[in-house]
């Protein structure tokens, strides 16, 4: 990221308007949106410079980016395509909500550099301030319609990540915090803007601020989930907030019948198909990143259980599946294969299945019929920290954001990021 330091300087020397200090910027790798591509249509509103003086978008105007051979192009409609050389950064005369870039539509705030990786896409990085980057990070991590306080909890949770995160190049996916640029809601600005520099702490020190969408009405441990050390304020309680989200799923043992498939059909591959589509697809993705390249179908999930013991909390840990499916390498070449998992911890086996399907591993129960099997259990996430869902309830009973995080995260302090006491980094 070699234009990083100079971007960082030019920014901060322009945000005279803004109360913010030079460690109080966060660097967002533009990825959720824009996917992997060699092509933007990018426009600017106010008044925006770039380090070649020979180049200067007209505000309003649309211009397409591209990326051939590992340079960019820059192409306004009806004029010549210009090479672009010595890297692209936009960078606003005034830092303000009226200097605005769109990157295919979409405005972001700040500056941007526009690099180029693994030779052909276009990866747009943005530099803004803190409490900026969090009007666009909180109304996508939560409902915005929810109450002020739950906001304001969410904002303090979203706030000390971005802060342990500042001297990190993040990106705006769930790996991160999903970050959606200059789309702000009122309420979600609000509580920013109230709780302004407010972080969560434990001995001064910026706590992990995790949280899932709904526990199940039990909280989780961290070191139950990732290993480690067990931190105090993440402990194994009951959660009377949580509504608990009860789930369940079915899947059937044989998705493609053997027997029954038309081998006389020359379509057949591609007319044949399994009974549980959003699970089968979840497992062929699987077993593409996991050693299986190819086309594939999947013929029968011969084995699906639970094994040993559960944690304090009630989730279980281990589990064993199996999968048999037909692979195809080339046309007409067709390998029968068959992957099994035996006692592996549930973290390897959910992915197969799917996040949105297999929601969390405080199960309830796994039964197998003749022909199928059904897990039914409560939560969303891996109940860690604060549930979003709780802390949508003790809002609606009148608790506030102080009593919410107190509840998640017993024993923390909430400070300012400027207090001398706060501690960051080692």
């Amino acid at each position: 990221m070699r234009h990083f330091t100079f971007l960082f300087i030019i920014v901060f020397c322009l945000i005279v308007p803004v109360k913010i200090s030079a460690e109080h910027m966060v660097t967002v790798k533009l990825v959720n949106y824009i996917g992997n591509t060699d092509e933007l249509i990018i426009k600017v509103e106010g008044d925006f410079f770039t380090l070649d003086p020979t180049l200067k978008l007209q505000e309003g105007v649309n211009y397409t980016l591209q990326s051939r051979k590992g340079e960019l192009f820059l192409k306004q409609k009806g004029e010549k395509e210009q090479k672009i050389g010595g890297g692209f950064i936009l960078v606003p005369q005034t830092y303000d909500m009226d200097h605005i870039v769109y990157i295919n539509d979409r405005p972001y705030l700040g500056a941007m550099e526009f690099l180029i990786e693994d030779k052909k896409n276009i990866r747009p990085v943005n530099q803004l301030p803190l409490e900026d980057y969090l009007k666009g990070v909180v109304p996508f991590e939560v409902f915005s319609s929810w109450g002020l306080e739950t906001l304001k909890a969410q904002t303090l949770a979203a706030r000390t990540y971005a802060v342990s995160k500042m001297e990190q190049v993040i990106d705006d996916t769930i790996r991160y915090q999903v970050y959606g640029g200059y789309e702000w809601d009122t309420s979600t600005t609000q509580a920013v803007e109230e709780t302004e520099g407010e972080v969560v702490t434990y001995d001064n020190r910026l706590i992990e601020t995790f949280y899932s969408a709904s526990n199940g009405g039990k909280t989780e441990n961290n070191a139950n989930v990732w290993g480690g050390d067990s931190m105090r304020y993440f402990p194994i309680k009951d959660d009377p907030y949580d509504p608990t989200h009860p789930w369940e799923f079915t899947i059937h043992k044989t998705q493609i019948a053997y027997d029954a498939i038309d081998f006389s059909n020359p379509a057949w591959w591609y007319t044949t198909v399994e009974k549980d589509a959003e699970i089968s697809n979840s497992l062929k993705s699987w077993l593409n990143r996991n050693g299986y390249p190819g086309k594939i179908k999947i013929l029968e999930i011969d084995q699906f259980e639970l094994n040993g013991d559960k944690l304090a909390s009630g989730r279980s840990v281990t589990g064993s599946i199996s999968v048999i499916f037909m692979r195809q390498l080339l046309e007409g070449l067709i390998l029968f294969e068959q992957m099994s998992l035996k006692d592996v911890n549930l973290n390897q086996i959910r992915p197969m299945i799917g996040g949105t399907v297999f929601k969390s591993y405080l199960i309830d129960s796994l039964e197998q019929h003749k022909s199928a099997y059904t897990m039914k259990g409560r939560g969303f996430g891996h109940g860690v920290g604060m549930s979003q869902w709780g802390a949508h309830f003790m809002g609606e009973q009148g608790k506030t954001y102080r009593e919410i995080i107190e509840f998640y995260y017993p024993g923390t302090t909430i400070l300012d990021i400027s207090s001398a006491e706060l501690k960051i980094g080692s």
